[in-house]
Protein backbone atom coordinates (compact mmCIF):
# COMPACT_ATOMS: atom_id res chain seq x y z
CA UNK A 1 0.00 0.00 0.00
CA UNK A 2 1.53 3.43 -0.71
CA UNK A 3 1.72 5.96 1.86
CA UNK A 4 -0.99 9.07 2.01
CA UNK A 5 2.15 11.41 2.04
CA UNK A 6 5.95 10.74 0.69
CA UNK A 7 7.72 13.61 0.11
CA UNK A 8 11.58 12.68 -1.13
CA UNK A 9 14.17 16.01 -1.35
CA UNK A 10 11.45 18.42 -1.56
CA UNK A 11 12.28 22.19 -2.13
CA UNK A 12 9.49 24.93 -2.14
CA UNK A 13 10.18 28.26 -2.09
CA UNK A 14 8.44 31.11 -0.41
CA UNK A 15 9.80 33.93 -2.00
CA UNK A 16 13.11 33.17 -2.64
CA UNK A 17 13.30 31.57 0.63
CA UNK A 18 13.41 27.54 1.17
CA UNK A 19 10.55 27.16 3.28
CA UNK A 20 11.18 23.51 2.87
CA UNK A 21 14.99 22.68 2.22
CA UNK A 22 14.93 18.98 0.64
CA UNK A 23 12.96 17.66 3.14
CA UNK A 24 11.62 13.40 3.25
CA UNK A 25 8.76 12.30 4.79
CA UNK A 26 6.21 9.33 4.86
CA UNK A 27 3.08 8.96 6.34
CA UNK A 28 1.06 6.00 5.89
CA UNK A 29 -2.28 5.80 5.70
CA UNK A 30 -4.61 5.58 8.73
CA UNK A 31 -1.29 7.21 10.38
CA UNK A 32 -1.71 10.00 12.94
CA UNK A 33 1.53 12.24 12.63
CA UNK A 34 2.29 15.20 14.62
CA UNK A 35 5.23 17.74 13.15
CA UNK A 36 6.98 19.21 15.70
CA UNK A 37 9.62 22.19 15.58
CA UNK A 38 10.71 25.66 16.58
CA UNK A 39 8.65 28.75 14.71
CA UNK A 40 10.20 28.84 10.77
CA UNK A 41 10.87 25.13 10.71
CA UNK A 42 8.68 24.41 7.76
CA UNK A 43 5.83 22.77 9.89
CA UNK A 44 3.16 24.93 8.19
CA UNK A 45 4.94 24.42 5.11
CA UNK A 46 4.76 20.53 4.89
CA UNK A 47 1.14 21.44 5.38
CA UNK A 48 0.30 23.64 2.61
CA UNK A 49 2.57 21.89 0.20
CA UNK A 50 0.41 18.89 0.64
CA UNK A 51 -2.60 20.59 0.15
CA UNK A 52 -1.23 21.73 -2.97
CA UNK A 53 -0.83 25.42 -1.83
CA UNK A 54 2.91 25.42 -2.22
CA UNK A 55 4.59 24.75 -5.37
CA UNK A 56 7.26 22.27 -5.30
CA UNK A 57 10.60 23.53 -6.95
CA UNK A 58 12.52 20.20 -6.96
CA UNK A 59 12.13 16.66 -5.16
CA UNK A 60 9.26 14.48 -5.93
CA UNK A 61 6.00 14.56 -3.89
CA UNK A 62 3.13 12.23 -4.06
CA UNK A 63 0.01 12.87 -1.42
CA UNK A 64 -2.58 10.00 -1.76
CA UNK A 65 -1.42 8.90 -5.22
CA UNK A 66 -1.00 12.23 -6.93
CA UNK A 67 1.49 13.50 -8.35
CA UNK A 68 2.69 17.52 -6.95
CA UNK A 69 4.79 18.54 -9.42
CA UNK A 70 2.61 17.69 -12.45
CA UNK A 71 -0.86 18.39 -11.05
CA UNK A 72 -1.22 19.89 -7.70
CA UNK A 73 -5.26 20.57 -8.22
CA UNK A 74 -6.88 17.25 -8.37
CA UNK A 75 -5.43 16.39 -4.51
CA UNK A 76 -7.28 19.87 -3.23
CA UNK A 77 -10.36 17.83 -3.54
CA UNK A 78 -9.38 15.12 -1.47
CA UNK A 79 -7.71 16.91 0.91
CA UNK A 80 -9.24 18.99 4.33
CA UNK A 81 -6.95 21.88 6.10
CA UNK A 82 -7.70 23.43 9.18
CA UNK A 83 -4.79 26.62 9.00
CA UNK A 84 -4.61 29.70 11.40
CA UNK A 85 -7.17 32.03 8.92
CA UNK A 86 -9.86 29.10 9.34
CA UNK A 87 -11.09 30.07 5.57
CA UNK A 88 -14.02 31.35 6.00
CA UNK A 89 -16.19 33.83 4.42
CA UNK A 90 -17.65 36.94 7.17
CA UNK A 91 -20.41 37.54 5.16
CA UNK A 92 -21.88 34.41 4.84
CA UNK A 93 -23.56 32.40 7.84
CA UNK A 94 -21.69 29.18 9.94
CA UNK A 95 -24.47 27.17 7.84
CA UNK A 96 -23.58 28.52 4.22
CA UNK A 97 -20.28 28.48 5.20
CA UNK A 98 -19.98 24.63 5.74
CA UNK A 99 -22.59 24.05 2.95
CA UNK A 100 -19.86 25.90 0.59
CA UNK A 101 -16.81 24.12 1.75
CA UNK A 102 -19.53 20.73 1.39
CA UNK A 103 -20.59 21.78 -2.17
CA UNK A 104 -16.76 22.43 -3.18
CA UNK A 105 -15.36 18.79 -2.46
CA UNK A 106 -18.64 16.84 -3.19
CA UNK A 107 -18.52 15.50 -7.14
CA UNK A 108 -21.29 17.44 -9.40
CA UNK A 109 -24.47 15.87 -8.46
CA UNK A 110 -23.43 14.07 -5.26
CA UNK A 111 -24.20 17.12 -2.44
CA UNK A 112 -27.00 15.27 -1.26
CA UNK A 113 -25.00 13.10 0.97
CA UNK A 114 -22.63 16.17 2.51
CA UNK A 115 -26.11 18.29 2.73
CA UNK A 116 -27.35 15.45 5.60
CA UNK A 117 -24.43 15.66 7.38
CA UNK A 118 -24.60 19.86 7.86
CA UNK A 119 -26.97 19.80 10.46
CA UNK A 120 -26.06 17.03 12.74
CA UNK A 121 -22.15 18.14 12.45
CA UNK A 122 -22.78 21.64 12.95
CA UNK A 123 -25.22 20.39 15.92
CA UNK A 124 -22.35 18.70 17.50
CA UNK A 125 -19.92 21.59 17.36
CA UNK A 126 -22.36 23.57 19.29
CA UNK A 127 -23.38 25.74 16.40
CA UNK A 128 -27.25 24.33 15.99
CA UNK A 129 -30.48 26.15 15.99
CA UNK A 130 -30.12 30.06 15.44
CA UNK A 131 -26.67 30.04 15.95
CA UNK A 132 -26.06 28.28 12.60
CA UNK A 133 -27.82 31.09 10.94
CA UNK A 134 -25.81 34.01 12.26
CA UNK A 135 -22.76 35.42 10.27
CA UNK A 136 -19.27 34.30 10.70
CA UNK A 137 -18.13 37.78 11.46
CA UNK A 138 -20.49 38.29 14.47
CA UNK A 139 -19.45 34.93 15.91
CA UNK A 140 -16.12 34.96 18.47
CA UNK A 141 -12.57 33.40 17.67
CA UNK A 142 -13.74 30.24 19.47
CA UNK A 143 -17.48 29.62 17.44
CA UNK A 144 -15.36 30.80 13.99
CA UNK A 145 -12.81 28.04 14.88
CA UNK A 146 -15.80 25.58 15.38
CA UNK A 147 -17.48 26.63 11.89
CA UNK A 148 -13.88 25.60 10.29
CA UNK A 149 -14.08 22.13 12.03
CA UNK A 150 -17.64 21.42 10.86
CA UNK A 151 -16.78 22.22 7.34
CA UNK A 152 -13.65 19.71 7.71
CA UNK A 153 -15.46 16.94 9.16
CA UNK A 154 -18.90 17.08 6.84
CA UNK A 155 -16.46 17.38 3.59
CA UNK A 156 -14.71 14.11 4.55
CA UNK A 157 -11.00 14.19 3.77
CA UNK A 158 -9.14 11.36 3.26
CA UNK A 159 -6.24 13.64 3.85
CA UNK A 160 -6.54 15.88 7.37
CA UNK A 161 -4.11 18.75 7.45
CA UNK A 162 -4.36 20.75 10.97
CA UNK A 163 -2.07 24.04 11.59
CA UNK A 164 -2.49 23.95 15.45
CA UNK A 165 -6.14 22.88 15.57
CA UNK A 166 -6.75 23.58 18.76
CA UNK A 167 -5.84 26.94 19.19
CA UNK A 168 -8.84 29.38 20.33
CA UNK A 169 -11.02 26.53 21.80
CA UNK A 170 -11.69 26.02 25.36
CA UNK A 171 -11.58 22.72 26.97
CA UNK A 172 -14.65 21.19 26.07
CA UNK A 173 -14.15 22.03 22.22
CA UNK A 174 -10.83 20.19 22.25
CA UNK A 175 -11.75 17.41 23.66
CA UNK A 176 -14.27 17.12 20.69
CA UNK A 177 -11.47 18.16 18.14
CA UNK A 178 -9.22 15.08 19.79
CA UNK A 179 -12.68 12.81 19.45
CA UNK A 180 -13.59 13.81 15.72
CA UNK A 181 -9.86 13.39 14.74
CA UNK A 182 -9.84 9.73 16.05
CA UNK A 183 -13.29 9.11 14.32
CA UNK A 184 -12.01 10.25 11.35
CA UNK A 185 -8.92 8.07 11.98
CA UNK A 186 -11.31 5.01 12.34
CA UNK A 187 -13.39 5.47 8.84
CA UNK A 188 -9.73 5.71 6.86
CA UNK A 189 -8.34 9.23 6.98
CA UNK A 190 -4.65 10.23 7.59
CA UNK A 191 -3.65 13.12 9.76
CA UNK A 192 -0.55 15.56 9.37
CA UNK A 193 -0.89 18.25 12.16
CA UNK A 194 1.00 20.95 13.70
CA UNK A 195 0.49 21.51 17.57
CA UNK A 196 2.55 23.42 20.53
CA UNK A 197 0.07 21.33 22.68
CA UNK A 198 2.51 19.47 24.51
CA UNK A 199 1.21 16.14 26.42
CA UNK A 200 -2.03 16.23 24.72
CA UNK A 201 -1.18 16.13 21.08
CA UNK A 202 1.56 13.71 21.66
CA UNK A 203 -1.24 11.81 23.30
CA UNK A 204 -3.45 11.91 19.71
CA UNK A 205 -0.96 11.30 18.06
CA UNK A 206 0.75 7.78 16.47
CA UNK A 207 4.16 9.01 15.80
CA UNK A 208 5.96 12.70 16.08
CA UNK A 209 8.52 14.05 13.69
CA UNK A 210 10.86 16.91 14.64
CA UNK A 211 11.65 19.37 12.41
CA UNK A 212 14.21 22.15 11.62
CA UNK A 213 15.31 24.74 9.17
CA UNK A 214 12.96 22.73 6.63
CA UNK A 215 14.20 19.47 7.15
CA UNK A 216 13.25 16.53 9.52
CA UNK A 217 15.68 16.29 12.07
CA UNK A 218 16.59 13.09 12.39
CA UNK A 219 17.66 11.60 15.58
CA UNK A 220 18.70 8.37 17.15
CA UNK A 221 17.89 6.23 19.56
CA UNK A 222 20.83 4.49 20.37
CA UNK A 223 24.77 5.82 20.26
CA UNK A 224 25.47 2.30 17.64
CA UNK A 225 23.43 3.69 15.46
CA UNK A 226 25.02 6.20 12.39
CA UNK A 227 24.21 9.87 12.57
CA UNK A 228 22.27 11.64 10.31
CA UNK A 229 23.59 14.80 9.21
CA UNK A 230 20.57 17.93 9.96
CA UNK A 231 20.93 20.33 7.40
CA UNK A 232 19.80 23.99 8.31
CA UNK A 233 19.03 26.04 5.11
Amino acid sequence: MAPAVQLRSVVALVGRFPALAGIDLDVAEGEVVLLRGPNGAGKTSVLRACAGLLAIVSGEASVLGHDLRRDRRSVRRLVGMLGHAGFLYDDLTADENVRFVAGASEPAGAHGGADARIGPVLARMGLGGRLGDVPVARLSAGQRRRVSIAALVVRRSRLWLLDEPHAGLDAEGRELLDELVREAVGTGATVLFTSHEGDRATALADRTVSMIGGQVQVRTSSPDEPRAAVHVA
